[in-house]
């Protein structure tokens, strides 16, 4: 076990993957010697060749429709978007054949490829490639969908997603790669649709996916100066959703708060509102459930505006607070 960064979990998975199987093949836009948009593919040109790791033609259309054609054929293809704005290029690939295509063979096919994508703000990236659209992904039957949040899980579950026989989109947030965690030095899988406790409280449930999990955490750290205890749950996976565990964090506070980075208008946060409305749960609640998100505007370049259009650590802690009051009413 050592600490090493998100960025380096997915590079060390990603080189994993292709040592452990011929099958396993990278594509996207400057991830040969360039390395990636963000680095993640540094150094596997150099040590698996030009055949395993392919620079492809600025056309993410084309990369999604090459890697579902050698998915179809036996490949285990990984395919990166730069961002995860652009996979708009990519939808009908994605969502009408990816998706699709086990179920319309009658099971006699499979496309077992793997998206990966750097989503989110935070980076003054603006309007088109800044955007947080996991949501879009996770309406789509035949997809499975996974935000993971710690080096830890981002190692794990890549891994876990390679293998799958499904298509799966893996989104990466852009402000995570340089954070640090404890991961194995192995290669290791962690289950798609199991959600994991960050962090145990009593009063109040902080559902957050993305990179709300780490602000949610750090607004815990604030509140319980003020006694007030604070769990935190991670998805990690959306599709598969791991319900259970969320809604046994829920019961047990009678308090909820669901935070996402994507804009709130019909975002996932509004799906896991009504999963816990429509639970037995919901006449427990000892207050109205809280939903914070993006707010519903084109994201700005410029960082105080940005920051303005996204829940921030502050927003999570007056959250927190307001609905400790309105329990106590």
């Amino acid at each position: 076990m050592r600490t090493v960064t998100y960025l380096q979990a997915i590079n060390e998975a990603l080189d994993e993957a292709l040592g452990l199987d011929e099958h396993v093949f990278l594509l996207g836009e400057d991830i040969g010697v360039y390395g990636g948009g963000f680095g993640a593919t540094s150094g596997l040109q150099e040590k698996y060749g030009k055949q395993r790791v392919r620079d492809t033609p600025i056309s993410e259309s084309a990369i999604a429709g090459a890697a579902v054609g050698a998915a179809m054929t036996g490949m285990r293809p990984i395919m990166e978007l730069q961002f995860s704005d652009f996979i708009t290029v990519a939808m009908d690939q994605l969502v009408n054949q990816a998706a699709k295509i086990h179920y319309m063979y009658g099971g006699k096919a499979t496309v077992p490829l793997v998206m990966r994508t750097a989503a989110g703000s935070g980076t003054g990236a603006a309007a088109q490639h800044s955007q947080s659209l996991e949501n879009w992904m996770a309406h789509i039957p035949g997809l499975k969908v996974i935000q993971p949040t710690t080096p830890y899980d981002a190692k794990g579950l890549l891994h876990a997603a390679i293998k799958d026989n499904n298509p799966v989109m893996f989104y990466e947030h852009k402000l995570l790669y340089q954070t640090e965690g404890v991961v194995p030095v192995e290669p290791y899988t962690i289950p798609i649709g199991v959600a994991d406790v960050k962090r145990l409280g009593t009063d109040v449930t902080i559902i957050a996916t993305g990179i709300m999990v780490s602000k949610s955490l750090a607004a815990a750290e604030i509140v319980k100066v003020k006694g007030i205890s604070v769990e935190v749950i991670d998805p990690r996976t959306l599709v598969p959703l791991d319900k259970e565990t969320l809604l046994t964090s829920v019961e047990k506070t009678n308090r909820v708060i669901i935070a996402t980075e994507a804009v709130k208008n019909s975002g996932f946060s509004s799906e896991l509102v009504s999963i816990i409305a429509e639970s037995k749960i919901s006449m427990k609640l000892k207050a109205p459930i809280v939903r914070l998100g993006g707010e519903f505007v084109p994201m700005p370049a410029q960082k105080a505006l940005e920051a303005q259009a996204t829940p921030q650590i502050a927003s999570l802690v007056q959250a927190v607070e307001q609905l400790m009051k309105e329990a106590d009413i």
